[in-house]
């Protein structure tokens, strides 16, 4: 996973214009991770048309790990985040389940702006998400899976206030991203999918997508309690909006977690030559 995690921010530095600045040298810049880990439990409510005209809900859970890269003297940072989610989800009747898993990956660059002598942190940036998943349904003997690819750019802005109450170090943040624009795979309605991985019969099944097609809306917000000087206990929601329009197929998957973590913060001072 660390391979995979430099392999991407490398590509994602390149791709950026200001990414020479950051990899000028910098002997007195002090580098800085922030990283946590989290475990959710909530609600799913899960509907694709592709499969079932039903809607289904029901109980997920999610591993969010987030790793946020930045220099004490630079106004720009890099943001990786992992999302992984598994959901059993029932129809209205209960007589249908559906499972649906997905993978998200969001690499972003972020620059920020501090006011109230360092204490609020304003940040606004882009993001780009890959989302690998599946949605499968126990019912269905022909097509019981749905697949589900996409690549979208999202703008993406956060806020973060530090404060202190009862002797005890706290961290607000709020994060908020949304869909702009990207690529999906999608089968067309009533494709089957041997007709397009073993047939290579193509029916507009890459298509371009923008937030009018794909909404798509994310949001994270956290609070960070620094217990002691290693441990900082993190506590927060996640909801997750995805939805799409596409090859006359709707789709949406609806994730909100309750989210307890732990957070690190690693710093790095480069030696002088």
């Amino acid at each position: 996973m660390k391979t995979i995690n430099s392999l991407l921010l490398g590509l994602v530095l390149a791709a950026c214009p200001f990414a020479e600045s950051l990899s000028q040298s910098a002997g007195d810049a002090q580098r800085v991770t922030v990283r946590s880990n989290m475990l959710g439990i909530g609600g799913t409510r899960v509907l694709d048309t592709y499969l079932s005209q039903e809607h289904f809900s029901g109980f997920g859970l999610t591993f969010l790990s987030t790793s946020e890269y930045l220099r004490n003297n630079r106004c720009w940072s890099t943001l990786v985040e992992h999302e992984a989610n598994i959901s059993s989800v029932h129809d209205r009747a209960d007589n249908r389940e559906e499972l649906e898993g997905a993978y998200n990956l969001y690499l972003g660059r972020l620059r920020t702006w501090k006011l109230l002598d360092g204490r609020l942190a304003l940040q606004a940036g882009g993001m780009a998400n890959v989302t690998l998943g599946v949605i499968y349904n126990t019912a269905n003997g022909n097509n019981p899976a749905q697949a589900r690819f996409a690549l979208n750019i999202m703008p993406v802005g956060a806020a973060t206030y530090r404060f202190q109450l009862w002797n005890i170090s706290f961290t607000a943040r709020c994060e908020l991203a949304a869909h702009l624009a990207g690529i999906r795979f999608s089968p067309n309605y009533g494709q089957p999918y041997y007709e397009i991985f073993s047939c290579g019969n193509y029916d507009h099944n890459v298509v371009p997508t923008t937030t009018l097609s794909a909404p798509e809306w994310r949001t994270v917000l956290t609070l960070d309690a620094r217990l002691s000087k290693r441990v900082t206990l993190r506590l927060g929601y996640l909801g997750n909006f995805q939805q799409a329009d596409i090859n006359s197929i709707k789709q949406h998957v609806y994730t909100h977690r309750a989210l307890i973590g732990i957070t690190k913060s690693f710093s790095i001072i480069p030696r002088q030559l």
